[in-house]
């Protein structure tokens, strides 16, 4: 019998041959990502906001500016669109106006005119809501009585005294029979002798086998 495929102690414990690799040795194989890497700070460039150009910077008085421009302009928007408003007004014959129309208004009538429309438009949604609101209860209310009068109408149809009248004759109220009253099968169990229910007794004696068997061949 070959030896070959045994284990042997030399394989397990390695050389430095060829083919053979000592478990002891460290590998000198390494990956990239293993390699030192972002081994250097980055630090703000000029332009970029350093500490020294923001020591000189006066944010205070920026905001300032910039809050007072945005004034500026605002105000020169309001300004431009009133005296473009009066450019047209201006520019409209007198003879298409009516004598009732002003012909200049200011921004205060505009803004009471328009608190006066929001004011009819409101009490108009408070009315149409009050009239639907009435309008549901009504319809509720008719379905309520239309059901107890379907009701009180099953109740009284139901029992022929109650709904007995002067017309009425005495076979109106008379109590229908069954279909079945008169049959011939019906009730048939009724003659029949009830079964008595067997008891079990340990006695050989008192057995109802024995007291049967007695009564039928020695009496």
């Amino acid at each position: 019998m070959t030896t070959a495929a045994r284990p042997t102690f030399e394989p397990a414990r390695g050389g430095q041959g060829r083919g053979e690799k000592d478990l002891s040795a460290i590998s000198k194989q390494y990956s990239s990502r293993d390699l030192p890497s972002h081994t250097k700070l980055k630090f703000r460039e000029h332009g970029q906001g350093t500490s020294e150009e923001l020591r000189s910077r006066d944010f205070r008085r920026e905001l300032e500016e910039r809050e007072h421009e945005k004034d500026k302009s605002s105000s020169r928007r309001g300004t431009d669109s009133r005296e473009s408003k009066r450019s047209k007004l201006d520019q409209l014959p007198t003879t298409s106006l009516d004598a009732d129309d002003p012909i200049d208004e200011d921004d205060d009538s505009d803004d009471n005119d328009s608190d006066d429309d929001a004011a009819a438009l409101m009490a108009e949604l408070s009315r149409i809501r009050k009239e639907r609101a009435a309008e549901n209860a009504r319809k509720e209310a008719e379905k309520r009585q239309e059901e107890e009068r379907i009701r009180m109408e099953n109740i009284l149809s139901g029992n022929p005294l109650l709904n007995y009248s002067a017309q009425a004759t005495k076979s109106d109220i008379k109590v229908k029979r069954r279909w079945d009253d008169d049959v011939v099968f019906k009730n048939c169990a009724r003659s029949e002798p009830e079964k008595k229910k067997d008891n079990f007794i340990n006695d050989s004696l008192r057995s109802d086998f024995h007291r049967k068997f007695m009564e039928k061949y020695v009496k």
